[in-house]
């Protein structure tokens, strides 16, 4: 059986494509870059721009192939305001609708598709499960809930669509936004939380989110969505605690009026200055955890990474770069 990974070449995708090849599964990655991928000796590469359904089509999907939707653009690097809905929209709702077109031309049903756990909002009820309200406070979530929306019609024809919405993915191969935090505590400098830091902080790996999508293709793709967070996630106190600890930094927590820092926030954005997205700080001092016991009931998925040992870690990885090291296949990295 085929498997094709729209995307495939980017974060998630590239630990997904070993997994299904260690299954004895033909896979095809169809990006717009390749990268220098070890799987890529048995792997086929396809240059494929999810936003032409030209270059979609000609990948010539068959009935029974396994899709995977991982394209996506994310919040990082960080956009103005005014450029946000054409940053993200394209690839993300665009692109998506393209992979729909093309697997319904060739009567091919069977999609795993990764949106975000910002397609929330603001936390309503605590932990979120997957019936939790939507109102997302940007661009980028409302991109993601949109791909969801379309994947309901999509539903309704026939098709089967597991959904996958992840807290923020760290793993090999991207720095991201917690660069700027390492960066802080290398230089000794304090580490501002948004609020007193007594909220927890949920990642989720980049290992788990691969395990996730061949899980859901085990059980047959159910028309579900589920969470992907950790276990147990700890206070972004003791979290950034832990980390400073580790690092041999002189540098402090330093709490923070949560509704003086957003505002201020809020205005550098207005002013095209933006230091965050709107969409990372305005949850910021919130209890956002997502429960992920349907996907360990429903998919038998339960995530390995803690936490304290993922952004650990990241660091490391970051150390590492900073010190011109190579990355090793096993080690973890921030992303968005």
């Amino acid at each position: 059986m085929r498997h094709i990974i729209f995307g495939g070449d980017g974060f998630v995708g590239r630990h997904l494509a070993p997994k299904l090849l260690a299954d004895g599964h033909e896979v095809i990655v169809a990006d717009i870059v390749r990268s220098d991928l070890a799987h890529y000796r048995n792997v086929r590469f396809e240059r494929i721009d999810v936003t032409d359904p030209d270059s979609v089509a000609s990948l010539g999907i068959k009935a029974d192939d396994m899709i995977y939707n991982l394209s996506a653009k994310m919040l990082s690097p960080i956009q103005v305001r005014a450029k946000r809905h054409d940053f993200f929209w394209p690839v993300n709702v665009h692109g998506t609708e393209n992979i729909f077109d093309a697997m319904d031309k060739a009567g091919a049903p069977k999609l795993v598709h990764f949106t975000t756990d910002m397609i929330y909002g603001h936390t309503v009820t605590w932990p979120m499960t997957e019936d939790h309200p939507v109102a997302p406070l940007g661009e980028y979530g409302a991109s993601k809930l949109r791909t969801e929306e379309i994947a309901a019609v999509w539903r309704g024809r026939g098709m089967n669509i597991s959904l996958f919405r992840p807290r923020l993915i760290i793993g090999p191969g991207r720095l991201g936004i917690l660069e700027k935090l390492f960066k802080l505590i290398d230089w000794n400098l304090p580490v501002p939380m948004i609020g007193s830091g007594r909220n927890p902080y949920q990642f989720i790996s980049v290992f788990d989110c691969a395990e996730a999508a061949r899980l859901a293709f085990k059980a047959g793709v159910p028309n579900e969505a589920y969470n992907l967070g950790s276990l147990n996630p700890p206070p972004v106190r003791k979290l950034l605690g832990d980390l400073i600890r580790y690092a041999g930094s002189k540098s402090i927590l330093l709490p923070t009026p949560g509704w003086a820092v957003k505002r201020t926030l809020d205005l550098l954005d207005l002013m095209n200055m933006p230091i965050m997205d709107p969409e990372q700080y305005l949850i910021a001092d919130e209890d956002c955890v997502v429960d992920v016991s349907k996907g360990e009931r429903e998919l038998g998925w339960i995530p390995q990474y803690r936490d304290e040992d993922m952004l650990i870690a990241a660091y490391k990885e970051y150390r590492l770069k900073k010190e011109g090291r190579a990355l090793t296949a096993s080690s973890h990295v921030p992303a968005e």
